[in-house]
């Protein structure tokens, strides 16, 4: 624990007092750390190469496709028409309650990486347009992403922890629904409150070209293009619970609910939406392609880094000694399961592989006991999972790049609204234990 934390803290001097490229930061101490905590040099490599490459894997085609449709929606006008939308429907005072909502319809089907880079952009265009505190307004958004993807099925986690617990899904759902509410009203509006004077500028890529009324695509085909992605991951979602496996669509719709084909598909889209239709040249789209691409090359390494460092400390066994150590424990087991995913998310970065940890250390112990729901349990070490998110973690470099912050600025807003909604989630899922019992 000691060599991990040396780790974290080195890691933030070299990028903060050291003026390092964060990604080059990642390397040095990922190195240094996979030899402080035994693992063979010679394997130190491939292990790093791994790490880099399955988070790179994952989120290559989707950052870059996804800003590559935000940049499109923002230069030709439709993040303008649909920012003005919002405002004309909600009103400023209303506008973090809008994006609340927002970010939980479209946080229920996507991968919380794939909804941020779909929605910043949207945020982004807020904003610019009408001069707004850019944490205060954004915050609630992702608080609703992040809760999503922590407690609710369908997400990749939540459903893992359904079926290492032997939980019933509609029920999870039904009483993460009712433990998420009052936590992302905390971690959102009640907490942004205290950040309104937190200056940020959102990264330039998706900032708003002003144009007049005549000049703006409609506001349908604006919303239908930016949503695009959602619509489509919903609608497979939706259909693979439906369709028999032995059905001749199923290979069809397991194909378009795959990430990467869903925003190239969108992409093109877009291109013709937004572009070709409306008059635009196809060097011109290709322009504000390739100038997306320009902006978020680097972040996209960056996060790689992050996938570098948690693998090194993943492939150390780090979480399987947090995890021994506190199995033995006597405690409520909502706590304890609540406790070793904190530890592991905080020591490691990956609130999956913290979740997954976890219910693995503590299934076989409350597994069939009285008294013990398992739908609580998932959202207990869900809510765990989530706790404070910092330098180790792909999605605190995510909102920081994206928001244009400091370190210690993203520690003030990003890590703290994670360490809200996993304290908040385990007084809920308590709470539903009194009521239930």
């Amino acid at each position: 624990m000691l060599i991990v934390l040396a780790c974290i803290v080195v890691l933030i001097l070299l990028i903060t007092y050291g003026r390092l490229n964060a990604f080059l930061a990642f390397l040095i101490v990922s190195t240094a750390g996979g030899l402080m905590l035994g693992i063979e040099p010679g394997k130190i490599g491939p292990v790093l190469q791994k790490g880099i490459g399955d988070m790179i894997g994952s989120l290559a085609i989707v950052v870059i496709a996804g800003s590559m449709l935000g940049k499109l929606v923002a230069d030709t006008g439709a993040a303008q028409q649909i920012a003005g939308g919002l405002m004309r429907s909600f009103g400023q005072s209303k506008l973090q309650l809008a994006f609340l909502i927002t970010g939980f319809v479209i946080g229920l089907p996507l991968f919380y990486n794939v909804a941020f880079i779909l929605v910043f952009p949207l945020i982004a265009s807020v904003v610019y347009r009408y001069k707004l505190p850019a944490v205060f307004v954004g915050l609630p958004m992702v608080a609703s992403l992040s809760v999503t993807h922590g407690f609710l099925p369908p997400h990749p986690s939540p459903v893992a922890l359904v079926a290492q617990f032997g939980a019933d899904t509609g029920l999870t759902l039904l009483y993460g629904i009712a433990i998420a509410i009052p936590t992302v009203v905390l971690a959102g509006p009640v907490f942004s409150r205290t950040l309104k004077n937190l200056k940020a500028e959102p990264i330039r890529t998706f900032q708003v070209k002003e144009m007049s009324e005549d000049q703006l695509p409609g506001l349908a085909n604006s919303v239908v293009t930016a949503v695009m992605p959602v619509l489509l991951l919903a609608t497979t979602t939706i259909l693979s619970g439906v369709i028999a496996k032995e059905h001749p669509l199923k290979p069809i719709v397991e194909f378009f609910s795959d990430s990467a084909v869903v925003m190239l598909f969108s992409l093109l889209y877009g291109t013709y939406s937004l572009g070709l239709r409306r008059g635009m040249k196809m060097k011109e789209v290709m322009g504000i392609y390739e100038g997306a691409v320009r902006d978020v090359a680097m972040i996209v390494l960056i996060m790689g880094g992050a996938g570098g460092l948690k693998q090194i400390l993943q492939e150390s066994g780090v979480s399987s000694e947090i995890a021994s150590l506190l199995s033995s424990t006597e405690m409520n087991p909502l706590i304890l399961g609540w406790l070793i995913a904190c530890l592991i998310r905080v020591s490691v970065g990956s609130a999956t592989v913290a979740g997954l940890t976890a219910a693995g250390i503590v299934a076989p112990l409350v597994v069939g006991q009285q008294g013990v729901s398992p739908e609580l349990m998932v959202l207990s070490v869900g809510a765990g999972s989530l706790m404070f998110s910092h330098v180790n973690d792909a999605g605190f470099w995510l909102f920081k790049e994206y928001f244009n912050l400091s370190i210690k600025e993203t520690i003030r807003s990003w890590s703290l609204m994670e360490t809200i909604v996993a304290v908040c989630g385990l007084l809920g899922v308590l709470s539903l234990q009194l009521i239930l019992n």
